[in-house]
């Protein structure tokens, strides 16, 4: 276990713009990123990083500029992330499924200096969604494409890299001496009951002792061959991904979608030994008729969560997939991503019914509406309070103090109960978010969105239980006067408006909404008539 010696990520590292230099000295040509033909050591990371650093100071970015990432998981994404930290920069990752209009939102709300992105993702060109959501955004003075063509307005990630050759060492390296553990590294983008994304703001030495830590309990270690299926632009496959590598010394193997065959066929062929993932993930593999037909040999690490859990699945797992361990956590964007995780040797019923206890320096407990910490094995509001609090909502104080108190402990709007041993085992959600293959889907969010059909007069959605992807969303809608819409064009017309998690896969209409004396929405109403 990490201690107060000088083994803690934030102690040993102080920032993750030391961190890459640190890394380069220790493991120098071991392979730091291998993404299809390309591969990066260790130290050739901390030059291409370098590289980023100083075409972004040639670009004008200040101290605490925001930076955003617009990209599926691959090498150069990691690239620009270390270079953004290495001069002060604050990233600002985007969810790949988003179209525009919620990109631009980000983009607008944080302020973003730079936009980093790609125009031949799976057929996707985010320049031209952006483009095509015609916003202002008079923050936002370049656009690098990193893969794909760069069309007229925009920079190719070579030539943008240009720049930095009047950029000297001397003045790299003082930008990089200037930043300090407690700025900010990033600001992760969560939705809530408003229907607005909120940024919550983690600095460095937030990030590396959570995920140090997360490192040391998993068990991912030197030489460890790690494929990052989880998006870059979420804690799980940033920092609980590519960070927790980096400061490992462990090689990533960047997987820009989940594709079970594909996934396969790696961990075979590069002798993957670490595979975190939603039990979505693990679920798909092990649905494989022809799963004996690939080499599993290697596997030895999984870390899920997320949704609840089976115990037949952390068996077959064990028993099937051959990993030796298997450990399941909980964490939220407002708490850098941790809270509580299982540890090596549990067995599978405490791993499939709980989500662990607190990590180190960090206290959860379970309270009643009064605050009051209840009993062991009474349910109420999960709170949480330690180093691992965010800063803050980025431009948003009033909605940071709802969910932060005086106290400093984080209201996680999660029902759950806590053991004797101090086990969490998540029942409930104060709130109607509900998860959708491993991504938060927020009803709120939704509804703003589903509300601009022009057919539309109101509408309320739901999460309702999916046997492959845990849950997914129900719509309950009431057209305006003399409108007429359709289940199946309204979830085309979704697909088009909004990321493909967030699409309802079920629209029922209503002449009405059940609403109570003061009008608000009876979603358990609407529960009960999906038998939900």
């Amino acid at each position: 276990m990490t201690t107060e010696d000088g083994t803690r990520g934030d102690i040993q590292f102080g920032t993750i713009a030391k961190l890459v230099g640190v890394a380069a000295s220790r493991h120098e040509d071991r392979a730091a990123v291998v993404d299809g033909r390309k591969t990066l050591s260790f130290r050739e990371l901390a030059a291409q990083s370098q590289r980023a650093a100083k075409a972004l100071i040639a670009t004008g970015l200040e101290h605490g500029d925001r930076v955003s990432i617009w990209a599926p998981n691959m090498l150069e994404w990691i690239v620009v992330a270390l270079g953004a930290h290495s001069i002060g920069g604050v990233v600002v990752p985007i969810n790949t499924r988003y179209k525009g209009l919620e990109a631009g939102y980000l983009l607008e709300k944080s302020e973003a200096r730079v936009l980093f992105t790609v125009t031949d993702f799976l057929d996707t060109d985010y320049v031209a969604l952006l483009r095509r959501a015609n916003l202002e955004l008079p923050h936002l003075k370049d656009i690098i494409v990193m893969r794909g063509e760069a069309p007229e307005g925009t920079v190719g990630l070579n030539a943008f890299l240009e720049r930095g050759a009047s950029v000297s060492d001397e003045d790299a390296a003082t930008r990089l001496q200037a930043v300090q553990p407690d700025d900010l590294s990033d600001i992760l983008f969560t939705s809530g009951t408003t229907g607005k994304p909120k940024g919550g703001m983690c600095t460095h030495a937030q990030s590396l002792r959570a995920f140090h830590d997360w490192s040391d309990i998993v068990g991912l270690r030197t030489g460890d061959r790690y494929l990052v299926v989880a998006p870059f632009f979420h804690s799980f496959g940033y920092k609980a991904g590519w960070l927790a590598a980096l400061m490992m010394g462990a090689t990533v193997y960047p997987q820009p979608v989940f594709d079970v065959g594909a996934v396969l066929e790696r961990i075979g062929r590069d002798a993957i030994t670490m595979l975190p993932g939603p039990p979505a993930l693990y679920q798909t593999i092990l649905a494989r008729p022809d799963l004996d037909q690939y080499d599993l040999s290697s596997l030895r690490l999984a870390v899920t969560g997320a949704a609840s859990i089976p115990v037949e699945l952390i068996h077959k797992m064990r028993d099937v997939l051959k990993f030796e361990s298997v450990v399941t956590a909980y964490g939220l964007t407002e708490t850098s991503g941790v809270v509580s995780i299982c540890r090596q040797g549990d067995d599978a019923e405490v791993i499939a019914n709980t989500s662990g206890r607190a990590f180190p320096g960090v206290e959860a407990k379970v309270v009643r509406p009064d605050q009051t910490e209840l009993p062991t094995g009474e349910p109420g509001e999960i709170i949480v309070r330690g180093y691992n609090v965010m800063k803050g909502y980025f431009g948003e104080p009033e909605q940071t103090r709802e969910v932060i108190d005086e106290e400093g402990w984080v209201h996680t709007g999660d029902i759950g109960v806590m053991d004797e041993d101090g086990y969490l085992q998540i029942t409930d959600r104060m709130t109607d978010m509900f998860i959708v293959g491993g991504f938060n889907a927020y009803p709120a969010e939704i509804e703003n969105l589903l509300s601009t059909h022009h057919a539309i007069a109101q509408v309320a959605v739901v999460g309702t239980p999916d046997a492959r992807l845990g849950e997914v969303g129900a719509a309950f809608v009431v057209l305006k006067s003399g409108a007429a819409l359709s289940e199946a064009e309204l979830i085309e017309w979704s697909r088009e408006a909004m990321a493909n998690f967030k699409v309802p896969r079920r629209v029922e209409f209503l002449d009405a909404l059940p609403v109570n004396a003061s009008g608000k929405v009876l979603k358990f109403e609407l529960r009960k008539r999906l038998g939900a």
